[in-house]
């Protein structure tokens, strides 16, 4: 008894393995009838995906990538007669090719019980990805349209990922005379785009750095990758790739300023006058360069004279800029208020007279400074707060009150 018993559990344990491998049959004719039913064919494949007996087997996987390959054939085939396919069915299909081809080839290489390797679904795998390679393009933009960015990504990935695969360079001579395609360039570009759009700083950087070492609107990923890491505060890194965008483009000018406002931020203020002054050589007429200048010639190297010499000249190409106004009428205005405060520690009338009579010069130096930049940016409260104390240390009732009661509304 305990013998029979034996025998018939080897019978069922065959008779599941037959099983198991007539459903990889089964499920590609049920894709592939006149009229396929897809549905019943992906539930009968995931059994045999799924089986201990049959997972293993390179064909089962073959089998189901070739499912989805045939479903996204016949939508594809509406398309191509000029018929309106189901196009989310016929790219969702397409997207899960190759992960079944990548484990099927993965199975194919293993060496048989000789040790042996000999790959029976290689060929026809990379035939299919073959044909349908320049598809994954074509389904990256259509859910970049639909502003589904991680799907757009995925496809533009896969594109990559497929044209990288060992599968497809299997009999291929790749040298480096060899053309790059230029939809695996587009591929890299689109996927750093839509990466750019997914708030996943590991994706985005990962796309971008691998599209910015492309010769392919390079200067515009450079600035992406850069943006990505400002975002997520590396500053270290933010400012690796903005040195390498330089290098690359000595002429941007998103590089430059960048790095200048990193150098003053950081009190590198001699580093950063370095980069100012090759930003002038390369935009002499650019005022808003002087500007800067003159603001670390003043915050950072307290020299006043350099700096009322760049707010001068920023005045000079754009005299409507009205920082500038008001950062060299503070330069006079700072040294008033130092000499009016030397004057108030004078005991001797006379002496004290003169020296307040200097602090009122440099109020009415700054003074027109103030008043065109609180023209041009009236609700600046610095420009306010300047003219008001301007008014009143140089006598004008009737200007301090105006400026006193506007701020004092302005307040409430």
């Amino acid at each position: 008894m305990k013998k029979l018993g034996f025998t018939l559990g080897l019978c069922l344990v065959a008779a599941v393995s037959f099983g198991q491998k007539k459903a990889v049959a089964e499920a590609l004719k049920l894709a592939k009838d006149a009229k396929p039913n897809f549905t019943e064919a992906r539930t009968t494949i995931k059994g045999a995906l799924d089986n201990a007996e049959t997972k293993d087997d390179a064909k089962t996987w073959f089998t189901a990538g070739q499912i989805e390959s045939l479903q996204f054939d016949q939508e594809n085939t509406k398309l191509m007669l000029g018929q309106q396919p189901d196009e989310a069915t016929m790219y969702s299909a397409l997207n899960e090719v190759y992960p079944y081809f990548s484990k099927a080839y993965e199975l194919d290489k293993m060496p048989d019980a000789k040790g042996k390797v000999k790959p029976k679904y290689t060929k026809d795998m990379k035939a299919i990805l073959k044909a349908n390679l320049p598809y994954y393009i074509n389904g990256g933009a259509y859910y970049f349209e639909q502003r589904d960015y991680k799907k757009a990504y995925d496809f533009f990935n896969q594109y990559i990922n497929i044209s990288d695969a060992p599968l497809m360079k299997e009999g291929e001579k790749v040298d480096e005379t060899t053309p790059v395609d230029s939809n695996y360039i587009y591929a890299n570009y689109y996927a750093a785009i839509a990466a750019s759009q997914l708030n996943d700083h590991a994706i985005a950087v990962e796309a971008m750095t691998r599209a910015s070492k492309i010769d392919f609107k390079q200067n515009e990923v450079l600035q992406y990758l850069a943006d990505e890491y400002q975002r997520a505060g590396d500053t270290e890194d933010f400012e690796k790739v903005l040195g390498e965008g330089l290098a690359l483009f000595p002429k941007e000018p998103y590089y430059l300023l960048n790095l200048i406002n990193i150098y003053i931020n950081s009190n590198r203020n001699e580093k950063a006058l370095e980069y100012i002054n090759t930003a002038i050589q390369n935009d002499p007429n650019n005022a808003q360069l002087y500007d800067v200048a003159g603001r670390v010639y003043e915050s950072g190297l307290k020299d006043y004279a350099k700096a009322e010499e760049f707010f001068k000249k920023s005045i000079e190409l754009d005299s409507e800029n009205a920082e500038a106004q008001s950062n060299l009428g503070r330069i006079y205005f700072n040294q008033g208020v130092t000499q009016l405060d030397e004057a108030n520690n004078i005991a001797d009338v006379k002496k004290y007279n003169e020296e307040k009579e200097k602090a009122k010069d440099l109020f009415r130096k700054a003074l027109p400074y103030f008043e065109k930049a609180y023209k041009l940016n009236p609700d600046a409260n610095d420009n306010k707060m300047a003219l008001r104390s301007i008014y009143y240390n140089l006598d004008m009732g009737d200007k301090f009150k105006e400026m006193d009661e506007l701020m004092n509304g302005s307040s409430e």
